[in-house]
């Protein structure tokens, strides 16, 4: 076990950001500061293991894994796991590349097991793999029971997801995006043959497929026939935020590129599209015809590049703090720092789509194209108590709160 507290540099970075986070008067909802003493950069998500502790685990896209301490104004955290000697980034590709995922084991109290997809290089590729907590230590990983799942190759540092979630089934979910710069060049999101641009379905507790894992009997291409028997659902663009509900509904938000911002539930065996449509329409720089009798799955929402750039998820609220985001779907936007609350029947049809928050910003600057943004969301996750953090690219993490 050892302790991760901030460096003078960055105390005095965070008290600026503070200082200089204001509120809209609009905003319905307010966004606290919580763990400030501690540095966070890049944060990605937050998981929460079903043992009795309810201890939160930040993972930070550099490669670290926190155990966050009780006390939000505490100065220290205790460091998990530290993989941010393994240079899962290259040069030019700090944006996207580096630890996207961290889930644990259902049974992780039974077992220890958690799971991480990160990216590495020479060759490029995303890599998911399984660790076991230290034996000597319940608060510190076993970086040498790391045993490898899955190698996927990349072409570009870019668009390649990385969220992972176990579902109610027990089966683990892994988002891959298309690996294509723009306009899924290589088309490998709608190829069957490739394992990039769609959501995978593995077995963790099997070992029939290569020694490595099970492969699900409901896979929509379990057999793999002519077909990849991990994959789950097809069409995915960048996957960037799982969440299962409690009515098990599979949410999963996709960064768009020209236009729309997409909110899908996704389904076994469904196409979502990408890269013959964006969002419900057809993408324009795909000429091609789809495949004779191709049926696209439409986003339960969508919102255009007017409202925001780049979607955060997500997360249906089921805390006690903001009684009236009971049920709603809470997620963000990247670029414009904003964060919704979706409501939806069970059919999925749209009842409100309502602004809760837009982060202070500065107009773009010396030739850039996007504002300067206080609060970029990374992730809208919920922590122990059910309440809803907010992640924010820039080194901080927030709390939902009521507005005052």
């Amino acid at each position: 076990m050892s302790v991760f507290s901030i460096s003078p540099k960055f105390r005095l970075l965070s008290l600026a950001l503070a200082l200089s986070s204001g509120v809209n008067a609009a905003d319905l909802v307010g966004l606290q500061r919580v763990y400030s003493g501690i540095e966070t950069l890049f944060p990605i998500t937050v998981a929460v293991p079903d043992d009795g502790t309810g201890r939160e685990f930040l993972a930070l896209q550099r490669g670290q894994v926190l155990i966050l301490p009780k006390d939000e104004a505490a100065t220290a955290a205790t460091m998990f796991l530290d993989l941010s000697g393994r240079a899962m980034e290259a040069k030019d590709g700090k944006f996207e590349e580096g630890l996207n995922g961290f889930a644990f084991h259902p049974k992780f109290k039974e077992n220890g097991l958690f799971y991480l997809c990160y990216t590495q290089q020479m060759p490029k590729r995303l890599v998911v793999s399984e660790m076991k907590v230290s034996v000597a230590d319940g608060s510190a990983a076993d970086p040498a029971s790391e045993r490898l799942l899955l190698e996927i190759p990349l072409v570009n540092w870019n668009h390649h997801g990385g969220e992972i979630a176990f579902g109610p089934d027990g089966f683990l979910y892994i988002g891959i995006g298309d690996t294509s710069k723009r306009n899924d060049e290589l088309h490998l999101a709608q190829n069957t043959a490739s394992l990039s641009g769609k959501i995978l379905r593995i077995d963790v507790n099997g070992r029939d497929y290569h020694g490595a894992y099970g492969i699900p009997a409901d896979n929509p291409y379990a057999d793999g026939v002519n077909a990849l028997p991990q994959i789950y659902a097809t069409g995915i663009r960048n996957p960037w935020g799982f969440h299962f509900d409690e009515k098990g509904r599979f949410w999963c938000a996709d960064v768009g590129q020209d236009l729309w911002e997409e909110i899908n539930w996704i389904t076994n065996g469904g196409n979502f599209g990408w890269s013959y449509r964006e969002g419900a329409r057809q993408f324009p720089l795909r000429t091609d015809a789809p495949p004779e009798g191709s049926k696209f799955i439409d986003p339960i929402f969508e919102y255009n590049h007017g409202e925001g750039l780049s979607i955060s998820g997500g997360m249906v609220y089921r805390g006690e703090a903001m009684p009236d985001l009971k049920g709603a779907y809470i997620y963000g936007d990247f670029v414009l720092g904003k964060v919704w609350a979706l409501r939806v029947d069970d059919s999925g049809k749209v009842e409100s789509n309502t602004l809760l928050y837009t982060s202070p910003q500065e107009p773009p600057a010396n030739g850039k194209k996007k504002p300067t943004v206080l609060v970029k969301p990374t992730g809208v996750i919920e922590n122990a108590q059910k309440e809803v953090l907010v992640l924010d690219w820039n080194g901080a993490v927030y709390k939902l709160t009521p507005a005052k």
